[in-house]
């Protein structure tokens, strides 16, 4: 580009600004550009006719006063005419004028795309160079209706100089970029892959860029790429700095190529050709020894570059997830960087660790550096540090390290920035519940857990260790004791009380032999901290209070005499003034039957996830939640239940609150610890009022029929000595029809037949359900069906409950069971070649959109009825799409009536170990989350 002569310069343009600049205040500014400005409009309106350079001079001050924030409304023409000029000089001023001024609505647009069309057609350049520059920095999708269909002819044209390559590769990205759909896939695509070749390295760069964006949408036209970019980066990596002189930077050779040869790399699975993939292991091989080697240089802009391309390479690396020597080798030099006095080095490597952890390969690599990282978690200064840090301890665990993570989280938690309490509080319940051995170390670190950060923990913690107390007898003793003795500390954290306060009105029973636990000590402990507690702990320990008058009746006065104070009966909380005055008369007219009755132990919790899980999700997002699939897996063998402890308390049944989870389904607060009522539901009625009856827990074996229908849409649902419901259903995008049968296998009629489908609010808003009524009396042996009629509206992580109410031979019956409907039912099956699903699979590489579970396998692994069961979920089943014969591809898309999302899974069965590898990917992460869910139960 011609550089502009000492001659060439504007006086005039350098006093004004001259005069900009000395100006004592902003209103003497003003009144100089305005001057100026009325100065140019007389100038451009004479009748002289103005030469070359005094419109270029005139157009420069022009762009200079709107660059001080002035607006420009004259001056857009002269910059036109500029256009026309064969001066370099004055073309130049009128593309730069027209790049920051002219917006894409202006009426000049139809002049300016000639002046470029004929700048473009002139094979000058410079000219051709200008041009390409200001449609690239406009941008606007009239440039690329314009454009868009001429610039790929300069691009692969034969005798296009170097120079013009460069600017139109990087034209055409911007467009492409901006407007998709205006730039013409054609004949030039094929021929501009073959610029990875060309012999200018500066040409090479910017078909890289243009390349790698294109590949990302269209991979089956650019998949010629991959060869030629691993031949190209080859002979990068292995050639010496001198060979490469003008693009090698601080003796690094073209690293901002090898960068973005790469991420090209990472658009694809790893290359087919054995020849090809041999070559590129070697680069990467190349690439990890360089980094051994010593520096060549000490200035920091060396390393920056050999570092970038390292980074880079550990990133296909592991994209590729296929070389176990390889993912090894870079997490020991990931290792190395642990160490590092860099602290960005620090942290990359910190980041790339908990990737690579998530790696069969390279997973007890990443733990032999459990050491360093316990040290960084310790030393570091920089808090962003220590949080990859913490992600990565959290990645790493396992059954062999488990205890000492934990041990060092809880250290670090009492001393770590506010910022990430309450992540590493949810990170230590889920590894403390999912590596629990011994249940008594469980009990002890979530204890801790409260005492060290009681404000952090979250109420899906302590739900959660109540859940898990409830289910295990074996711990339920050791539970009360401990709690007990953490209740008497003068100061205890309010959810010590809560969790206090729920074991001790279920468990108390079992340290009241102690004489330093009795049943007074108890309660007095417990009441010495009411008075100190809100509103909902106050609560819960009433509740305990009538717990205790059923457990201990030698302190039933004293609880009354509490119960019947004027702080209770007169409360100015309506909750806490109807429990005392209900509690009070529970106690005072009901007999010792009826009371044990109603507040009897609570039954184990349903199996459920867990909610402490979904809890870390929501707030950092699943690429952060390192082998989810494993923490399913495991929490499935190691717990018996995980429902929220949702309990009904007595005062709930005459006057229902809207908090009151009586199935279970949510999260809402614990209030009491009373028991649901279920078949002495008329014990209720008959010591309060005659109420509605409330909905019954899940039915035994609800799960198991549930899960069986994921796969199906036909079959029975349920059945016991009184009754059988089948189901029949059809599903078409995202609506659906489901037709259940009632049978009555007896010979007595059925009166008050009432089947009611329960959602919850999040499922109300996301599932539109219609069901008719059908005949409240269902005679002996006959059969009546419901429709329901079903639209999915949004995505949804839930099912209905189906509720069955009705009188038998003068005996109440309730049940309740729940209604698969499931996200996979809306399922519309789609067809694609390995090409279009393995592109679409990159574009979901994003850590928020991709499910991962291993698990053991439930069932014979055979391949038939794996085939069958996919296609049952609703997905296609592609076949010779994966290279491995003995994997399972699907894809298909989830119809809403708000969206659609497109799905697509990988099922890797390891006949030897007897294990799956599933692994879904969609554009959603509560979607993916849930389908593996789904899909998982089915093996």
């Amino acid at each position: 580009m011609p550089a502009v002569s000492k001659g060439d310069g504007m006086r005039g343009l350098a006093v004004f600004i001259s005069d900009i600049r000395n100006c004592k205040s902003k209103e003497a500014e003003i009144k100089r550009i305005n001057k100026e400005l009325a100065n140019i409009r007389s100038k451009f309106k004479g009748d002289k006719a103005l030469d070359g350079y005094s419109k270029k001079k005139y157009v420069c001050k022009l762009l200079f006063i709107f660059l001080l924030g002035h607006d420009i409304d004259f001056g857009h023409m002269e910059a036109v005419n500029l256009l026309s000029s064969n001066r370099y000089t004055e073309k130049q001023i009128g593309y730069l004028f027209i790049s920051v001024l002219v917006n894409s609505n202006s009426e000049l647009i139809r002049l300016i795309n000639n002046a470029i069309k004929n700048d473009l057609a002139s094979r000058n350049p410079t000219f051709m160079g200008l041009a390409l520059h200001c449609i690239a920095n406009v941008g606007s999708r009239e440039m690329a209706e314009a454009f868009a269909g001429e610039i790929p002819k300069i691009l692969v044209a034969g005798d296009t100089m170097d120079s013009v390559k460069q600017s139109a590769a990087l034209c055409l990205l911007r467009l492409y970029r901006t407007s998709p759909d205006l730039v013409p896939m054609g004949d030039w695509t094929s021929r501009v892959v073959h610029l990875l070749n060309d012999q200018h390295l500066g040409v090479v760069t910017a078909a890289t860029s243009l390349i790698t964006t294109l590949a990302q949408k269209n991979p089956e036209e650019f998949k010629t790429s991959v060869s030629l970019a691993v031949s190209r980066l080859s002979r990068i990596v292995t050639s010496a700095s001198t060979d490469l002189q003008d693009y090698t930077y601080y003796f690094v050779p073209a690293p901002w190529l090898s960068v973005k040869l790469l991420r090209l790399l990472q658009c694809y699975p790893p290359p087919e050709d054995p020849a090809v993939r041999g070559r590129l292991t070697e680069c990467l091989e190349t690439i990890l020894n360089k980094a051994q080697e010593p520096p060549k240089s000490k200035k920091v802009q060396h390393s920056n570059a050999k570092n970038a391309v390292l980074f880079e390479a550990i990133s296909l690396i592991i994209h590729h997830d296929s070389e176990p020597n390889l993912l090894v080798r870079a997490c020991n030099q990931l290792g190395q960087f642990l160490q590092h006095r860099e602290t960005n080095l620090r942290y990359l490597a910190l980041e790339s660790m908990c990737t690579l952890a998530s790696s069969e390969f390279s997973h007890e690599a990443v733990k032999t550096h459990i050491e360093t990282v316990i040290n960084a978690l310790k030393t570091e200064r920089d808090v962003s540090v220590r949080q990859r840090a913490v992600d990565l301890l959290y990645a790493m665990c396992d059954r062999s390290n488990a205890q000492q993570i934990v041990a060092e989280m809880l250290n670090y938690l009492e001393t770590a920035d506010y910022s990430i309490r309450e992540e590493i509080v949810l990170k230590v319940a889920i590894l403390a519940e999912k590596y629990a051995v011994d249940y008594t170390w469980y009990v002890d670190t979530i204890l801790n857990l409260i005492r060290i950060a009681g404000d952090y923990v979250s109420e899906e913690v302590w739900y959660r260790v109540i859940q898990i107390v409830i289910n295990r007898d074996d711990v339920q003793g050791y539970a009360a004791k401990t709690v007990f003795e953490a209740l008497q500390a003068p100061a205890c954290h309010e959810n010590l009380v809560k969790v206090g306060g729920y074991i001790l009105g279920e468990f108390g029973n079992l340290i009241a032999g102690d004489p330093r636990s009795s049943p007074l000590i108890q309660f007095n402990l417990l009441h010495s901290k009411f008075h100190l507690c809100s509103v909902p702990t106050r609560a819960l320990l009433l509740s305990t209070y009538i717990k205790f008058v059923n457990l201990f009746p030698e302190i039933k006065t004293t609880i009354q005499d509490v119960l019947r104070s004027d702080s209770q009966l007169k409360n100015a909380d309506v909750e806490l003034q109807q429990r005392a005055v209900e509690y009070l008369r529970l106690s005072t007219i009901a007999s010792t039957d009826i009371l044990a009755t109603v507040l009897e132990e609570m039954p184990p919790f349903p199996e459920r996830e867990s909610s402490i899980l979904a809890k870390l999700k929501k707030k950092k997002g699943p690429g952060t939640v390192t082998d989810l699939e494993e923490i399913k897996k495991e929490r499935s063998s190691d717990m018996n239940g995980s429902a929220e402890p949702a309990s009904v308390n007595a005062s709930a049944v005459s006057t229902p609150s809207p908090s009151a989870d009586l199935l279970g389904l949510g999260a809402a607060p614990l209030t009491n610890s009373a028991p649901a009522p279920s078949s002495s539901g008329s014990l209720l009625v008959d010591v309060f009022s005659d109420s509605a009856s409330a909905v019954a827990p899940l039915a035994p074996g609800s799960d198991d029929n549930f899960a069986r229908f994921v796969c199906k849409n036909n079959g029975v649902l349920f059945e016991n000595q009184l009754l059988q419901i089948g189901l029949k259903s059809e599903f078409r995008q995202n609506l659906g029809r489901m037709f259940i049968f009632y049978g009555n296998k007896t010979s007595t009629q059925f009166l008050n037949f009432t089947p009611t489908v329960i959602c919850s609010d999040d499922l109300q808003s996301s599932l539109n359900l219609q069901t008719k009524p059908v005949d409240p009396t269902v005679d002996g042996g006959a059969q009546v069906q419901q429709v329901v009629n079903i639209e999915c509206v949004s995505d949804f992580m839930e099912a209905p409950i189906l509720n069955i109410q009705f009188r038998y031979g003068g005996t109440f019956q309730n049940l309740s069971v729940k209604l698969p409907i499931t996200l996979n039912k809306f399922f519309q099956p789609t067809e694609m070649s390995s090409q279009d699903f393995f592109q679409r699979w990159k574009q979901l590489s994003n850590p928020k959109q991709e499910v991962q579970n291993i698990f053991k396998a439930k069932h014979p692994m055979d391949a038939e009825i794996t085939k069958a069961k996919i296609i049952g979920f609703g997905s296609a089943l592609l076949e010779e799409v994966d290279p491995n014969p003995a994997n399972f591809v699907g894809a298909g898309i989830i119809h809403t009536k708000t969206t659609q999302i497109g799905c697509l899974l990988r099922l890797e069965p390891n006949l030897q170990a007897q294990m799956y590898r599933l692994t879904l990917r969609t554009s959603k992460e509560a979607v993916s989350q849930r389908l593996c869910e789904l899909l998982s139960e089915q093996f």
